[in-house]
């Protein structure tokens, strides 16, 4: 049995998100932190069917959509220490990091910010006849906002190269998707727009890939925008600290019987087995180099505080 190609990435991701946590706990991570455990196949798998040069925006869950786009890991976890990293210098911790080197345009911590900024840049990519696509990610709570509504419109009307990723973990914070809405799945409102929407399994990198192919191909031939709504579950809270007592007993322990690492090891054979026990050992390895090597970047001069401060 092959070792899946995703796996790796991940695995990347995951450990990342559990280090992080750790930090938290420790006190090296000022502020909040939300994690994506659990969803990682969404951004591996949509990340697949990009290229260089297209771009990427996410929501303040975005840190596996770096880490998919090639946003160093080292960067990450300085910035997130508040340290004068590469990436933001320390200004933007955890929800607002970006790299534009890497297409990663950013996070954003307002829900549903970002698919604004996505469709400018779409719109830019048409202008300037750049052949890049943007895609943005939001949670399914960002489908009841008003700028979302109004970026989509937009795009459809002028056919940009933009596709939306709705990441529906089925719950908008602490609020169940059932409560928020009264379509069966969000995907269904593409069609308000004139746009086609697909549903995908999102704990299934292939899967994810499959339909962002398409829909990448279709906003780079010029034939506008598409909305994919990937079904997944988060294994942790909403933020550090959510205890997540409005979860059913038992979602979460069920939950981890399908995300994504779970399915692959559970239908590896006893070599597989072993190989991905070494790919999670040299993750582990990598994931501690970089979290050394963010502890010795020095916190950023007071006497920059000002700069990157516009009024």
């Amino acid at each position: 049995m092959g070792l899946p190609d995703d796996y790796r990435l991940m695995a990347r991701i995951r450990r990342f998100e559990e280090r992080l946590a750790a930090l938290k706990d420790a006190g090296e991570i000022p502020g909040s932190i939300h994690l994506c455990n659990g969803q990682e196949a969404v951004p591996v798998g949509a990340c697949r069917a990009l290229r260089d040069g297209d771009h990427v925006t996410a929501t303040y869950r975005g840190h596996g959509w770096a880490i998919a786009r090639g946003v160093d890991l080292t960067g990450l976890f300085a910035e997130m220490m508040g340290r004068d990293s590469a990436l933001c210098g320390g200004r933007a911790a955890s929800p607002y990091l970006s790299d534009p080197g890497r297409w990663f345009v950013g996070e954003n911590s307002i829900v549903g910010a970002g698919v604004p900024i996505a469709t400018g840049a779409a719109l830019s990519a048409q202008r300037t006849g750049s052949g890049a696509v943007s895609v943005v990610s939001i949670g399914d709570g960002a489908m009841n906002q008003g700028n979302v509504h109004e970026a989509l419109n937009l795009a459809a009307v002028l056919d940009l190269p933009l596709v939306l990723v709705v990441e529906n973990n089925v719950y908008s914070e602490m609020s169940r998707i059932e409560d928020m809405v009264r379509v069966r799945q969000l995907a269904e409102r593409a069609a308000g727009y004139g746009l086609p929407g697909r549903v995908v399994d999102g704990n299934d990198p292939d899967a994810v890939a499959e339909a962002m192919a398409e829909a990448v191909d279709r906003a780079r031939e010029g034939s506008g925008p598409s909305i994919v709504e990937a079904m997944t579950e988060r294994l942790v809270g909403h933020y550090s600290g959510d205890v997540q007592h409005y979860r059913p007993a038992g979602e979460i322990a069920a939950a981890r019987e399908r995300e994504p690492l779970a399915r692959i090891r559970r239908a590896a054979d006893a070599d597989l087995a072993a190989r991905l026990d070494a790919v999670d050992a040299e993750v582990a390895d990598e994931i501690e180099a970089a979290v050394t090597a963010a502890r010795a970047v020095p916190y950023p001069d007071p006497a920059t505080a000002k700069e990157h401060v516009y009024v």
